[in-house]
């Protein structure tokens, strides 16, 4: 019996067939609080699935990487993964803080770190690099204000989001 690893071949993974994050099944939810919960089903029901397109790109042993589009406003929740995370801006804006980053920025968050980011009027695309093959997903967005904003949000943009383009294809 080989106790070796199996050697890495050479592999192609293509945009066009790459799954959405949820279909990979490589990024888990960690339980939500009552308020997480009844706050989600709101945005959810105001249209949150038209703000994001986030596919998994590449998902092999040791790393992954994501193509994320955050549609201009999206209410990203202050959050946290369990694996170290890289991300890299192919296009757009996004505000992080005080800071404002655009194409062609880097940020790095650590394990455990909560953070959100707001995309800018296009939006944001962004890839996400892992050397994780799956991850969870832990919600610290906790009060209710957050929530009702993030709602007002969702409903002032659902419309737009619908129909808006990726920066990468208006530039």
């Amino acid at each position: 019996m080989n106790d070796a690893a199996e050697p890495q071949k050479f592999q192609i993974f293509r945009a066009k067939d790459a799954p959405e994050l949820m279909e990979a099944g490589c990024m888990t939810l960690e339980p939500y609080t009552p308020v997480q919960r009844a706050g989600t089903d709101v945005l959810l029901a105001n249209g949150l699935q038209h703000g994001d397109e986030v596919r998994v790109l590449c998902n092999i042993p040791g790393f992954s990487l994501a193509h994320v589009w955050f549609k201009k406003d999206y209410p990203l929740p202050l959050h946290s993964h369990d694996t170290d995370c890289l991300y890299y801006i192919i296009a757009g804006t996004l505000r992080m803080g005080t800071e404002d980053l655009g194409p062609r920025d880097t940020f790095f968050i650590p394990s455990g770190v909560p953070y959100t980011y707001r995309p800018g009027p296009d939006g944001v695309e962004l890839l996400e690099f892992r050397h994780a093959t799956s991850f969870n997903f832990q919600n610290h967005a906790k009060g209710e204000g957050y929530w009702a904003k993030a709602a007002e949000t969702v409903a002032a943009n659902v419309e737009a989001w619908k129909t808006a383009i990726p920066p990468t294809v208006k530039a």
